[in-house]
């Protein structure tokens, strides 16, 4: 577990496992690749592997440690629903964030559809713990099928992180959805971010009542573009709401 993190969204990461494969645009210049990679075959290093997929169960009761209460970002370096993570390790995962209460656990995966399966599962008769925030990334309009899956999924808190965003999102369909942040790529290849494509989300998100987090413009260094849009710097974090279903109502 870090104890401090540059993501201006948590207070810490937790890395029960690392490394991952691509599965759509979003993941071209993935930042944690780029990281795991330059250590691969340095012998003894936590990325001796690069960025292959490998569980450390060594890690697992981590958070249980930790006495003073953070936000905690799980697998900044890697996907919790990855294909190739057992569904006995995600149980793991999800015991100890149980037991860690007064932690805020903030789970982010591409794979929106084994998430929304894994947590109805889990939780077939009441919804996940409202400290256990359950987020997909979206990168641009094509990708919005991972919104319904979010919808459709027995959570207390769901979140959007529309980052990098390399496209328009077009119009959102946000019932259900308690927080979005919104940010531009980073890195020697990042993709430009387009103001007019912020605004478009910042705007639904208004209008809808949703918490709007505006991260950063991105570019080399992800900290060079600053992070105001507008004139105002865009730091909303949902309100935790009591444990409820929402009903999904399908995209016009």
């Amino acid at each position: 577990m870090a104890g401090t993190t540059s993501i201006e969204w948590t207070d810490a990461t937790w890395n029960p496992m690392t490394g991952c494969t691509k599965i759509s645009a979003g993941c071209d210049h993935c930042y944690a690749e780029r990281f795991s990679e330059r250590f691969r075959g340095v012998p003894g290093h936590p990325f001796e592997h690069g960025f292959d997929l490998l569980l450390r169960p060594e890690r697992l009761l981590q958070p249980l440690a930790w006495k003073t209460p953070k936000m905690i970002f799980v697998n900044s370096m890697s996907d919790l629903f990855h294909k190739g993570v057992p569904v006995a390790f995600v149980d793991q995962v999800f015991d100890t964030m149980e037991s860690a209460r007064w932690h805020t656990f903030q789970i982010l995966t591409k794979r929106s559809s084994r998430m929304r399966d894994y947590v109805n599962r889990r939780y077939a008769r009441s919804a996940a713990p409202e400290h256990v925030w359950l987020g997909t990334s979206v990168e641009d309009g094509s990708r919005r099928s991972r919104i319904r899956h979010m919808q459709d999924m027995n959570a207390a808190v769901r979140f959007l992180s529309v980052e990098p965003l390399i496209g328009p999102m077009g119009r959102m369909n946000l019932r259900g959805i308690d927080w979005v942040i919104v940010g531009g790529e980073s890195g020697p290849k990042a993709r430009p971010l387009h103001p007019d494509w912020v605004r478009e989300v910042r705007d639904q998100c208004h209008d809808e009542g949703v918490a709007f987090f505006f991260k950063q413009w991105g570019g080399i260094r992800p900290k060079a573009g600053g992070r105001s849009l507008d004139g105002k710097e865009w730091s909303q974090l949902p309100s935790v709401k009591p444990i409820r279903r929402e009903v999904f109502v399908p995209e016009e």
